[in-house]
């Protein structure tokens, strides 16, 4: 139902760009995320969950929607100091996902809780949601624009 989409343009052994450390990383593929994302259909609600671990919702997470497009932001800051190794990914990303047609963009909500960002959108019903709409065709009038 959803148009969330998982392509991996990935050839089998191009997990090894994963083992880079700085300043190397830049050769990662772009196809690959530092928000994993899943998203599902329940009781005429869009659930998207988004595993964002290490963030404070309220300075760190930024959740947008424009024009059927949701929009998730994050920034996580980097705490330790002098030489030592990570695999975590520090900085800003952000994740764009096409919400369902009948995404109802004025009841959309949003919570944290133990690393993960769950976001729920209600569904207009099937006669609500529908975009066609007869115009009925008057003749012999003309309408003045207003």
């Amino acid at each position: 139902m959803s148009t969330l989409t998982h392509r991996d343009f990935r050839a089998p052994f191009m997990d090894v760009f994963d083992w880079l450390e700085p300043p190397w990383t830049m050769l990662r593929p772009a196809a690959s995320h530092p928000m994993r994302v899943e998203d599902y259909v329940e009781d005429g609600t869009y659930v998207l969950r988004a595993e964002l671990p290490g963030v404070d919702p309220e300075k760190d997470i930024e959740v947008m929607v424009s024009k059927g497009i949701l929009t998730i932001s994050a920034h996580r800051q980097e705490e330790h100091e002098g030489k030592h190794r990570s695999e975590f990914r520090y900085g800003a990303f952000a994740r764009s996902i096409t919400l369902p047609e009948r995404a109802d963009e004025d009841r959309i909500r949003a919570s944290y809780d133990r690393g993960v960002l769950e976001v729920v959108v209600n569904l207009k019903d099937q006669a609500a949601a529908q975009s066609d709409k007869r115009i009925p065709v008057q003749t012999k009038a003309h309408i003045k624009p207003t």
